[in-house]
């Protein structure tokens, strides 16, 4: 279902799966010109830095939080997109979140190997540190799921939850160190910054695909277990509210 999910989005295309490629490509061209090179934002790394060197560190941000910011604002449609499964026969509903997620982990995936290209062409190497990529990402998949449980349940009974979640992820987007490094912050700012699982992932990110250092372990168990708790109390909540569905709807 995920794959049939994957071949929808691009099904009628004239480039069909190439906008996979494309699309991020794109994206990170915009961000790039405009903060390199209208703003002429620059990371803070040591040595020269290069419009490239801006663009990489970008780009793995916005992978990152894209997994997480796609995958809640595809939430609150899931259930009454699919209603015929609510009325006509019996299916597990919670697997409709996950085949969401896992279509959006196949587009971040495709980002990924755009970013590592990247770093192959302009940078002539891949850090060790790239394997452990999958590990650092794992809490931003869980916390995924879990929201994408609690909001595609919440969206049956409130249909304005989409609209409100395209605003809350807005601010998301601005507030966890994407374009910018934690560094860069006060240190009083940067601790309020940190209970925020997405700063500490992204940050992590960032130090395995591209610095080449290893994972803070303690960062990186401290946020899957904010995500698992999180997972939990979505799925929970979606099984509590499953049943009034179909009279909903």
């Amino acid at each position: 279902m995920t794959k049939r999910e994957i071949k929808k989005k691009y099904q009628g295309t004239f480039l069909g799966l190439a906008w996979s490629f494309i699309s991020p490509l794109l994206m990170l061209a915009i961000y790039t010109f405009v903060f390199a090179v209208v703003f002429k934002a620059r990371w803070g790394i040591s040595g020269e830095e290069s419009r490239i060197d801006f663009a990489i560190i970008l780009f793995a941000g916005l992978i990152v939080f894209g997994i997480f910011s796609e995958s809640v604002n595809l939430s609150p449609g899931l259930i009454i997109g699919n209603s015929n499964y609510v009325k006509r026969v019996i299916f597990p509903l919670e697997i409709l979140s996950i085949i969401s997620v896992g279509s959006v982990l196949f587009n971040a995936a495709m980002s990924i190997l755009i970013l590592l290209l990247m770093q192959m062409l302009f940078k002539g190497f891949l850090p060790i540190t790239v394997i452990f990529f999958p590990l650092v990402v794992l809490p931003v998949i869980l916390l995924s799921l879990g929201v994408s449980w609690f909001f595609s349940a919440l969206g049956v009974y409130i249909r304005d939850i989409g609209q409100l979640l395209g605003f809350l992820t807005t601010i998301l987007f601005y507030t966890s160190a994407v374009f910018f490094p934690l560094s860069a912050l006060p240190e009083n700012y940067q601790q309020v910054l940190k209970f925020n699982p997405l700063v500490v992932i992204i940050e992590q990110s960032r130090n395995v695909l591209i610095y080449g250092y290893f994972p803070d372990w303690v960062s990186i168990l401290a946020a899957f277990l904010v995500s698992s708790l999180a997972a939990w109390i979505g799925f929970w909540w979606f099984q509590k509210t499953r049943k009034g569905f179909a009279d909903v709807l």
